[in-house]
């Protein structure tokens, strides 16, 4: 186990701009056709423990706040603290999960007139079906809230449940490009499922290994563990649009482990990158710290053909 000191320059080591990562081992779509048309760009987020401050994107960082805006409270009679009692009727802080600017993720679509995505979460599992943290998301124009921008620390919780409570995190958005693991087209899973063994055994890796990810990110796929659970807009009815995914697994190895994260005695030119393994000392400033369950993740939803861009989340474990 590497000491704090080391923890902490490991964390301080870590590139905030895109990741290099290793190159596909193989062609998904020549060697699995029926995949034709799956593939989904989506930007990768390699949370890792940092100081970010209000003007960067981050995951557990402090906000770019507005000072005549007040700080969003939760007051439901629902929330709860995991295995105990319910908490009284005294409204709970909310607490930052996520911050991104357009700047920093290209392929995100903002509204019109913003440039900013912020995502906060009462820290308390709330008895609304999803037994989940709650959460708030908001939309701004990035220059128009720094004039008037909060200085210090945003207010903490009275009472939390822990891993509802991320640490501040520095994100590295990478482009890539991922097909789908629950979410394969009804019937083409059990389809596929025989080649996708005999992948496994040919090259030591399998398609989900490669081709598809579990880790936050923005667009491409939910990173469900669990069976997709979809919603639809309340107002429209239409499928919504996944914006993004708040995990508690980041690759600590294999092919979505970014070039310098690697072993330092591993040679990159020759490992195969399904094989790769983490720096130890740069393990523990992976992700943000979070359990959210039992390893699960909070999903983002929201709907671009409505007035206002409604949003949703969902929750699995």
């Amino acid at each position: 186990m590497p000491s704090g000191n080391a923890q902490q320059e490991a964390a301080e080591d870590q590139p905030t701009g895109p990741r290099a990562l290793a190159p596909l081992p193989l062609d998904i779509e020549a060697l699995f056709p029926e995949l034709i048309g799956t593939a989904r760009d989506v930007t990768l987020l390699y949370p890792r423990a940092g100081q970010p401050g209000p003007g960067d994107s981050s995951i557990g960082g402090p906000l770019l706040w507005p000072t005549d805006e007040p700080w969003p409270m939760c007051a439901g009679p629902g929330h709860c603290k995991s295995l105990d009692p319910p908490v009284g009727p005294e409204p709970v802080t909310m607490v930052p999960v996520v911050q991104l600017y357009a700047r920093d993720v290209p392929g995100l679509a903002f509204p019109a007139g913003a440039d900013l995505l912020q995502i906060l979460w009462c820290p308390l599992v709330h008895e609304d079906g999803q037994y989940a943290a709650n959460p708030r998301l908001r939309w701004r124009n990035a220059a128009l809230t720094a004039v008037g921008a909060m200085a210090g620390e945003p207010p903490r919780p009275h009472t939390a449940d822990e891993e509802y409570l991320p640490r501040p995190c520095t994100v590295s958005p990478t482009p890539a490009v991922e097909y789908p693991n629950w979410d394969l087209p009804e019937g083409l899973s059990e389809l596929l499922d025989q080649r996708f063994e005999a992948l496994k055994e040919e090259k030591g890796y399998g398609y989900f290994e490669v081709a598809t990810t579990q880790q936050s990110k923005v667009g491409g796929y939910p990173g469900w563990t669990q069976p997709p659970d979809w919603p639809d807009c309340a107002v429209c009815g239409t499928r919504m649009e996944h914006l993004l995914s708040v995990t508690a697994t980041e690759p600590g190895m294999g092919r979505w482990l970014p070039l310098n994260d690697w072993a330092s005695s591993q040679d990159k030119t020759v490992t195969p990158c399904w094989m790769a393994e983490a720096d130890p000392a740069a393990l523990d400033a992976f992700g943000h710290d979070m359990a959210l369950g039992d390893l699960g993740g909070m999903y983002f939803f929201v709907c671009r053909s409505c007035p206002d861009t409604p949003y949703t989340h969902r929750f699995d474990c």
